[in-house]
């Protein structure tokens, strides 16, 4: 029987402040204003300032903060093959 790990599942509002939180952690290291990452990533200021509040943000405006912070890599994994849960599943998608 397979346990599901609750600490891993999070609300999606959830999932959107923690990414902001990330950037603005990230940001901050690199020793950079708010102004100074909306001019270098072409965003408003407005934007990256809503970002890291709420964490809304459109995802063209959030690939260009990936680019401006260096970790456009990152994006690689999005909507990547899912991890399979069985061999059946191996077996289905091989058909």
């Amino acid at each position: 029987m397979s346990r599901i790990s609750f600490a891993k599942l999070r609300l999606p509002g959830q999932a959107k402040l923690d990414v902001a939180k990330r950037e603005k952690e990230r940001r901050k290291r690199l020793g950079l204003t708010q102004v100074e990452l909306a001019k270098r990533a072409d965003v408003s200021l407005g934007s990256l300032r809503r970002f890291e509040q709420t964490g809304d943000i459109s995802f063209a405006s959030l690939v260009n903060l990936c680019y401006a912070l260096n970790c456009q890599d990152e994006l690689e994994g999005l909507f990547s093959a899912p991890a399979y849960r069985t061999i059946q599943e191996v077996i289905d998608e091989a058909r």
